[in-house]
């Protein structure tokens, strides 16, 4: 049996019983059920549904935290090919609550291996699922936005899978959900890797720092820390709700403010007051992702949860200034309404795939943020650029 979306929970579960018992599940708050093999953790995680249309770096983004609260479903179908290693991770302890991917995960072929991705999953607590229809699954959100559902894993193959529904629609979702405070630092820590080179692997700052950053983690990702190391900055990184005194008192020549997970809104009612603060004093401000969203705030501006969010690495941005396109990374599933932003702050890049706000800059203060992600891990070097700018402003204002 087929339906409108591709073949029914039904029919996906006699799939996997042509195959052997279905091990894993994942539930939809409808109560749709895509049964297929569980692998990594064994258990069972709530979380919303996404997916991501990567075809490479999958563990970049599995620890990127800005995925808390998510699952995640990647559209590539061979996910795990190359294995683990400790080289690409965004943070040390991932945030991900779930893994969906096509196919079976294979042996890694990869000099870099270190570690197969169900091992890797299973240390970490995440559960896996793989032998869905993963475009029925995308084509439903693409559709229908982003589900509520419960993942789970059993060896045994025991589901209750109005329990596990129930369970999926009775979570909160994303809205109004502060996640940085999960995934913030608890203490402030110096940083100096920069970024990683092909057989080189990561170095270390050298010499004497041009620049004294702050960096407000709301969830911040690794190689964003290494970019800004790479641009000589004596970085310190700040818990979230650090105030405007405490990160005035290390002197820094520019404040960033990096990506994360939840609503913006609901981070920004202990963010926002110390933002401003930081803004009136006059210094350089970049912000990307949540970062970004946490400056439309500041400014008098307003977020908006999206159908299907972003989350891949080949979305064309443009540079309303210059008319340029940029081809970047991006994860988000809140946006800026640029409708509601003040005068003395523009609309700087939007999206060629929907027209929603990828960028903004104040035009009396060197601040500015944008949506994607510039560092790009995974993705490409398009946006580069943007940690130079920041760098100029530094240099502009500094003293």
């Amino acid at each position: 049996m087929t339906d409108a979306l591709g073949p029914t929970p039904a029919a996906a579960a006699g799939a996997a019983f042509s195959r052997g018992r279905p091990t894993g599940v994942l539930v939809l708050a409808d109560g749709k059920a895509f049964f297929g093999h569980g692998f990594g953790a064994t258990g069972e995680a709530v979380a919303e549904v996404c997916f991501n249309t990567a075809m490479t770096g999958y563990q970049e983004i599995l620890t990127d935290p800005s995925y808390a609260g998510q699952i995640v479903c990647f559209t590539f179908p061979h996910i795990g090919n190359v294995g683990t290693n400790p080289e690409d991770l965004e943070a040390r302890t991932p945030a991900v609550r779930g893994l969906v991917v096509k196919a079976d995960v294979t042996e890694p072929s990869s000099y870099r291996n270190v570690q197969h991705l169900a091992d890797w999953l299973k240390a970490r607590g995440i559960v896996g699922l793989s032998g869905i229809d993963t475009r029925r699954l995308a084509r439903l959100i693409r559709e229908n936005g982003m589900p509520n559902g419960v993942i789970a894993h059993d060896p045994e193959g025991r589901f209750d899978i109005d329990a596990l529904a129930a369970r999926a629609r009775a979570w909160s979702g994303l809205e109004g959900l502060d996640l940085a405070k999960e995934v913030t630092t608890r203490q402030s820590y110096g940083w100096t890797e920069t970024p990683w080179a092909w057989d080189k692997g990561t170095g270390t700052r050298e010499g004497a720092p041009r620049f004294k950053v702050v960096a407000m983690d709301f969830g911040i990702k690794s190689n964003i820390l290494r970019e800004l190391a790479g641009i000589g900055a004596d970085l310190v990184v700040v818990p979230a709700d650090a105030s405007a005194d405490d990160i005035l008192s290390h002197r820094p020549d520019g404040i960033f403010l990096s990506n994360g997970p939840g609503d913006p809104a609901a981070t920004g009612a202990y963010a926002v007051p110390a933002i401003r603060a930081l803004i009136e004093a006059g210094k350089p401000v970049f912000g990307i992702c949540l970062g970004h969203q946490m400056l439309a705030l500041a400014a008098g501006g307003r977020t908006k949860k999206m159908a299907q969010g972003h989350h891949g690495a080949n979305h064309p941005v443009k540079d309303v200034a210059t008319g340029k396109v940029e081809i970047t990374s991006m994860n988000h599933g809140f946006t800026v309404d640029a409708a509601s932003l003040p005068a003395n702050v523009r609309e700087s890049h939007v999206s060629l795939f929907d027209g929603s706000n990828c960028g903004i800059a104040w035009t009396d203060k060197p601040v500015f943020g944008v949506q994607y992600h510039p560092e790009a891990s995974p993705g490409p070097h398009d946006s580069h650029y943007l940690f130079q700018r920041f760098a100029a402003l530094m240099e502009q204002h500094r003293g």
